[in-house]
């Protein structure tokens, strides 16, 4: 009976070890030992070349508590929940637009969220620079309607990076309220009109409660990439409204401090993984997150 049951259990397990097996070994590879590698170096230290020593310190993640770098941390959550703010505000109605149509109309809206994903970021983001520099586009049509004298300054300010953290992060805001308001029962708005309500209460006591998960999940996917996109301040706003992402790409490129580098990049994960565990424990679907 025991040869029995070891055969079976070899006969069950061992397509599912040489299936599952090399993706596991890669993900090891790939995520688990970079990510052992930073926290380790995370407790380094550097000589007066900025070398990295192996001597254990705790050093780095004190200089985080440090005034600047508080102001910093400050500023990019105030920055990151605008944005999230803003996609919802300008993604749920887009959402539920797409998720309500029943026309052909339907495929050709869903396409426009996705066809920005068909080009780099980067340069999406510099076309947005152009069109908004002293020579653009927005202040030569100003100009030509008379509408101003001069060239208008709307580079290097909070509002314009929040404006191109909005334009990178919407499509990541619009697709889970699209699966969540998809799943809407329409019965259910038929029964709230059918009882007297009006259209703005069945918006906020049928219709946002129904597809609250779908708002957690579009704010979880927006608010945390935002903490570390750093490129988009660095063009549009010109140094001049750092991040958490600006402080780590500086410590292992200009400053060459990769320690400190280091010990940044295990706070923004810790803080993701936060997020990320209430978000579970609200009750929302890991499968929304991608995770």
């Amino acid at each position: 009976m025991s040869k029995i049951s070891k055969h079976e259990f070899k006969s069950n397990t061992m397509p599912a070890i040489v299936t599952v097996g090399p993706v596991a070994v890669l993900l090891v590879f790939l995520v688990v030992v970079p990510l052992i590698l930073v926290a380790v170096m995370s407790f380094c230290q550097t000589d007066e070349y900025y070398n990295v020593v192996h001597k254990f310190t705790a050093e780095n993640y004190r200089k985080l508590v440090s005034a600047d770098y508080l102001k910093i941390y400050g500023q990019s959550l105030l920055i990151a929940f605008f944005t999230t703010v803003l996609c919802v505000l300008i993604g749920y109605p887009f959402s539920y637009v797409i998720a309500r149509t029943k026309s052909k109309k339907k495929k050709l809206l869903y396409m426009l969220v996705i066809i920005p994903f068909w080009t780099n970021s980067l340069i999406r983001i510099y076309g947005w620079r152009s069109f908004l520099g002293n020579t653009g586009w927005l202040n030569s049509i100003l100009m030509s309607l008379h509408i101003i004298d001069e060239p208008i300054s709307f580079l290097y300010k909070t509002g314009t990076t929040v404006l191109g953290m909005v334009y990178c992060f919407i499509p990541f805001m619009v697709l889970p309220l699209y699966t969540a308001i998809e799943k809407l029962d329409g019965s259910l708005l038929e029964a709230s009109s059918d009882l007297g309500a009006k259209p703005i209460r069945t918006l906020f006591e049928v219709i946002i409660p129904l597809t609250a998960s779908g708002i957690f999940s579009g704010c979880i996917m927006v608010f945390i990439p935002c903490l570390g996109y750093f490129f988009v301040s660095n063009i549009l706003g010109g140094g001049n409204t750092d991040m958490i992402g600006n402080l780590i790409e500086r410590q292992f490129k200009s400053a060459n401090n990769w320690p400190l580098g280091a010990a940044l990049s295990i706070i923004l994960i810790l803080v993701t993984l936060l997020l990320v565990k209430c978000y579970q424990k609200a009750g929302g679907d890991m499968d929304n997150l991608g995770v």
